[in-house]
């Protein structure tokens, strides 16, 4: 492809460029879920974003004859390369034509930008931290992608692997339908849970979460407890506040249950959610002029039929003692309240056996593979 250049994001019609850029390669696709595209330049605010205080970030576009055709991002996440030794650039937010000749310029920019900050492999998708969107979807293309994870083109993951990448780990998402009745075996755990162990589920309020901290336990908790897990880097307290106060005050926190053990110490939480896939599709990633409307309606009265299952975080010394099953014992019949007759996980790591195993008298499917890709960058 002649005249094709990738430059720096540096103007504003650049970052309109590269916000406005999935309007076009998702054109017509009734999977994709889009981003709220106001959201997208806060990313690369250090004001905004905290993550940056410990990472260095960097957006390109690709233009051929000055029309955009592609976009990525770099980003040396400086935490987590201290925490596993390495010296990893990470490429994100990948968006492009099917032509290899703009996927190998937009890698070749991520690679040039890390070696020369010293980096010597490059690997994504992945975000700034764990909590980011990560792992490029390479299966089940004609499923209906979700607000919190990556939907691709197939052409995509052939352009990875012609380029000479390789698989570093895949990620799955489990699809459940929802019984009518919470399995005797989550019952029965639970039970035992309750009343030997002497752990119970409390639903947070905003006194408790903000006034009394318990917002910033839950998430020291998930810091605790995916401290082995791959590519994790620990939120800071900054980042923290800036996630209890952007998501907080819109989830329904009947869908949060927390499990404190006899000192009130957090030993477990679970975060679900009315899926936001279509009423997102609706607002066609902009707040204005009916956006909003599409949002509100589906968190406030009108639910999709489908939950999403974001995360489930149990202190390590918690583990195997009964707190998934409060989980369930809890979630199922509020799934059915609200009228859910399935849910989906987030991304799972596909050697999670502890985790992926907590799903099975639910009868699990295992769907919606996606992979961090990796490769060496050539000196």
């Amino acid at each position: 492809m002649g005249e094709l250049e990738v430059r720096k994001v540096s103007t504003r019609q650049q970052m309109k460029d590269f916000v406005c850029l999935p309007r076009i390669i998702y054109r017509g696709n009734s999977q994709y879920v889009p981003e709220m595209e106001s959201d997208v330049p806060t990313l690369f605010d250090p004001k905004k974003n905290s993550a940056l205080e410990f990472s260095d970030i960097q957006p390109f576009v690709a233009y051929h004859h000055e029309e955009p055709v592609g976009r990525i991002v770099g980003i040396v996440n400086r935490k987590a390369n201290e925490r596993w030794k390495v010296h990893n650039v990470r490429f994100s937010m990948i968006e492009f034509i099917d032509d290899a000749s703009v996927s190998e310029a937009l890698i070749r920019a991520v690679e040039q930008w890390g070696r020369e900050r010293g980096m010597d492999t490059i690997q994504g998708p992945l975000g700034v931290t764990d909590f980011d969107k990560e792992g490029m979807l390479i299966d089940d293309f004609h499923l209906i992608g979700s607000v919190n994870t990556i939907y691709n083109p197939e052409y995509y993951p052939r352009h990875m692997e012609a380029l000479g990448f390789e698989k570093e780990v895949d990620w799955l998402q489990v699809h459940i339908q929802i019984p009518r009745e919470i399995p005797a075996k989550y019952s029965r755990v639970a039970q035992y849970a309750r009343e030997q162990i002497g752990l119970r589920v409390v639903k947070l309020t905003n006194h408790q979460i903000y006034k009394e901290g318990y917002g910033q336990k839950v998430f020291q908790l998930l810091n605790e407890a995916y401290k082995p897990i791959f590519g994790f880097s620990a939120l800071s307290s900054r980042q923290i506040d800036e996630y209890l106060h952007k998501y907080l005050p819109v989830v329904d926190k009947q869908l949060i249950p927390v499990v404190l053990n006899q000192q009130n110490e957090v030993v477990g939480v679970a975060i679900a959610m009315g899926s936001l896939s279509r009423p997102f599709q609706k607002a066609k990633g902009r707040m204005l002029p009916f956006g909003w409307y599409h949002l509100v309606k589906a968190l406030s009265w009108h639910r999709e039929d489908n939950a999403e299952m974001l995360l489930i975080a149990i202190r390590p010394d918690y583990q195997g003692l009964g707190v998934n099953a409060m989980f369930f014992d809890d979630l199922i019949p509020l799934f059915n309240k609200y009228g859910f007759s399935w849910a989906e996980t987030g991304p799972q790591l596909e050697d999670n056996v502890r985790e992926l195993s907590q799903w099975k008298p639910l009868k699990p499917e295992y769907v919606k593979r996606r992979r961090c890709f990796r490769k060496k960058i050539k000196i």
